[in-house]
This record gives C-alpha cells, structure tokens and sequence, in this order.
C-alpha cells in the first residue's frame, strides 16, 4: 500500500517563500509520477506541478511556472515543492498524488493515491 505524507505548510507573506514535502512510502512503484495539487475554499481542486520520479521530466500549470520548482531526492523518496514570490491567490491546502504510469499530467482523474494535505496561507 501507497502512503503520501505533505508537510512544510503554513502561513507567510506574500512575495515570501515555502517548501513542501511529500514523502512516499509502501509500494513505491505506484509512485513513479508524483503531483502536487490544491484546493482553495470554495474552488475546485486544480493540478500545480508533476514530475517523473524516474526521468526527471515536469510539468507546471501556467499560473506557477516560473514561481514554483518541484524536484525530487529519491533517495529519501520525497519529492519537494518550492514555492517563491507567493501571492494571497496561492492560499489553498496542497496535496501530493501518485501515479504509477505516465505522462507527466495534471489531470486528477489520472491519481489514485493522495496524501492529507497542507495548508498553506499567504497573507499580510
């Protein structure tokens, strides 16, 4: 069994910066592809970024690229998040989700593995 674990939420300025995490543990191999997406209140849940665990290969949704990086450390099989110049519309809980078979997308209907999310505010 796959389990996801975010971390590295919480609350900054904008124009400020946060990393998540997302550690991968179990049956690993449902995990080649991982994504980050989120949900703001009241808003549907919208895909942020995608990589391969295995190529290295990405993708970003146009509204982050540019601002935020995902990579990843296999060895500590954790694939990372970084978020820079952070606006209030950035506000939302992230999640991490699994694929095992590719491509590299940010269709939701493509996950079935999901972690329980972090929050992350962005706020003056």
């Amino acid at each position: 069994q796959l389990q996801l674990v975010e971390s590295g939420g919480g609350l900054v300025q904008p124009g400020g910066s946060l990393r998540l995490s997302c550690v991968v543990s179990g049956f690993t191999l449902d995990a080649n592809y991982i994504a980050w997406f989120r949900q703001a209140p009241g808003k549907e849940r919208e895909g942020v970024s995608c990589m391969s665990r295995i190529s290295g290969i990405t993708n970003y949704a146009d509204s982050v690229k540019g601002r935020f990086t995902i990579s990843r450390d296999n060895a500590k099989n954790t694939v990372y998040l970084q978020m820079n110049s952070l606006k209030p519309e950035d506000t939302a809980v992230y999640y991490c989700a699994a694929q095992r078979f590719g491509p590299c997308t940010l269709s939701i209907n493509r996950f079935g593995s999901w972690g329980q999310g972090t929050q992350v505010t962005v706020s003056s």
